[in-house]
């Protein structure tokens, strides 16, 4: 039997929690174990439920979604959290993917979309709706990504992780995949960000797919 993933939802506006729950439970592959209507009802309901997937809305009275986000980021959960709103603004996009979203989808995409993105969330993969690769890409493409250093300062293993970045992985995957801890993974990435000049792993994501195109 297939693993049935337990979702959360934190978006203030009922009708619209209502009609996700109805295109989530409709797919086998999901249950929605929990609505919150705030931000910090959010919290309390993700560390009472565990939920595997959490999506979030950024637009919230009280407690935004980025400072939600923040907050569940800063806890122990193990939750895949998504962004699910209605903005397309690249500083939304940058500030939430850089606050820790494992994605960042729009509201107005099919429903089928929805589920397939959440599922490919479940493998460590960064979902991105499509309409925003090109907002992302123009977005990181700053003077101070094209004047980040070279990477022959890499160790062995930071160039490991550097690859895993540029597929799109997250700390758990990496760890996964390379053996080592999430705690030893994230200093990797720090060091590999410093050596690097970038200032977030998407940056270096970028970085890696510019100089392997390159060279």
């Amino acid at each position: 039997m297939e693993k049935i993933y337990k979702v959360l939802l934190v978006d203030d506006h009922a009708l619209f929690r209502k009609g996700v729950r109805q295109m989530l439970s409709a797919d086998e592959h999901f249950e929605v174990i929990g609505e919150a209507a705030s931000g910090q009802e959010g919290l309390d309901l993700a560390e009472q439920l565990l939920p595997d997937i959490i999506l979030i809305d950024l637009n919230m009275k009280g407690m935004n979604g980025m400072e939600t986000l923040r907050r569940l980021k800063a806890t122990t959960l193990s939750s895949i959290n998504i962004v699910l709103t209605v903005s397309d603004a690249e500083d939304d996009l940058l500030e939430a993917l850089r606050a820790g979203a494992d994605g960042y989808l729009l509201k107005d995409m099919e429903p089928e979309d929805l589920c397939d993105n959440l599922l490919k969330a479940t493998s460590g993969v960064t979902v991105l709706q499509d309409s925003l690769t090109e907002v992302l890409k123009n977005a990181l493409l700053e003077p101070n990504v094209r004047k980040a250093n070279n990477d022959a300062a890499l160790t062995d293993r930071e160039h490991e992780i550097l690859e895993c970045l540029a597929a799109g992985m997250n700390n758990k995957t990496i760890a996964r995949k390379l053996g080592i801890s999430d705690t030893t993974v994230k200093v990797h990435i720090k060091n590999l960000l410093r050596k690097l000049n970038l200032t977030s792993r998407l940056e270096a994501a970028v970085w890696r797919h510019q100089h392997k195109t390159r060279g």
